[in-house]
């Protein structure tokens, strides 16, 4: 893990050296709208990300260690996280909406995972719904947020009326906040623009990005499949935590499908939860002798991909 996340550290400040464009995170909210690059100072803005992910990494190994979702002692969904990372260089080099989106998912899933089966969870509910709705208000990536929350929430078993309840104003209290206090107006809405993966085209960059989002997502379908079939023996609160995973991942491909223009806003957060079901696979299959030569194959196409993002004209 640490090798990774030298190795992350290491090409985000190559690609930024090297001049590579920031990934395009541009796109509007209910409200506000937040640009490609959250912070106008290039060095500040590629440090910031690289901290912010580094400490999503953190954040997934700290939740590992309080829930225990993933059945063994394993640093590899950080590991496969940052890996994953590296093979897009343009989404290193600025801070931006995608890595904020992945961020606040793993910082979220720690309150929610404490809901378990705890029909006082009013406040948890709230923040967490609040929280997704703050976030749509600068970007409607956060979206995918909500289906997911509510998901894990119902299976958590604490969604009763009070919950539901607290789920409903923590969806409406930031637009109360916002347009009570004038900070914007009915006026300022702004619809979403949506353009889906089929009216898609590009030059050599996006068609990677767009080979890179087809190959991370099918690698996280199989794996959440093949892991299903073992993660369904489990206890039933292990079960309810890995269910949330699985949740996020199918909302995150559902969105990348219906709003692909902005694509780079979920690839982190796809990333995050491809990491969680490679963690899986390996702990899983500890009596397979051929385990670390599929990770050294992802290792490798990482890096491959990472190199035809910084030398594709």
């Amino acid at each position: 893990m640490v090798l990774c996340a030298v190795a992350l550290v290491v090409a985000a400040f190559v690609a930024w050296s090297m001049g590579v464009k920031p990934v395009s995170t541009s796109g509007s909210g209910i409200f506000f709208t937040l640009d490609g690059e959250l912070m106008g100072n290039s060095a500040l803005s590629v440090t910031l990300n690289v901290l912010c992910l580094l400490v999503t990494g953190g954040m997934m190994l700290a939740l590992n260690k309080v829930f225990n979702y993933v059945r063994a002692v394993t640093h590899l969904f950080a590991s496969a996280f940052f890996l994953l990372q590296i093979a897009h260089p343009a989404s290193l080099v600025s801070f931006n909406a995608g890595t904020l989106l992945s961020l606040v998912t793993a910082v979220a899933a720690m309150p929610l995972f404490a809901a378990f089966q705890d029909k006082h969870s009013q406040r948890r509910i709230f923040l967490l719904f609040a929280l997704a709705t703050a976030g749509a208000m600068f970007n409607y990536g956060f979206l995918v947020l909500i289906p997911a929350f509510l998901l894990g929430f119902l299976n958590m078993g604490v969604l009763n009326l009070k919950g539901v309840l607290a789920m409903l104003f923590g969806l409406l209290t930031p637009f109360w906040i916002v347009l009570g206090l004038g900070i914007a107006s009915l006026a300022d809405f702004v619809a979403p623009q949506i353009l889906g993966i089929w009216n898609q085209t590009g030059d050599h960059a996006a068609t990677l990005l767009l080979i890179l989002t087809a190959l991370t997502s099918l690698l996280g379908i199989v794996l959440a499949v093949v892991n299903l079939f073992t993660i369904m023996n489990y206890r039933v609160q292990t079960r309810v935590y890995n269910a949330f995973f699985v949740f996020v991942l199918i909302s995150v491909l559902i969105a990348i499908c219906i709003d692909y223009s902005h694509v780079a806003v979920y690839l982190p957060l796809l990333n995050l939860m491809v990491a969680v079901q490679i963690a899986h696979t390996h702990t899983l299959h500890t009596h397979n002798g051929y385990r670390y030569v599929w990770l050294l194959l992802l290792i490798v196409g990482c890096i491959a991909m990472a190199a035809a993002n910084l030398f594709t004209p």
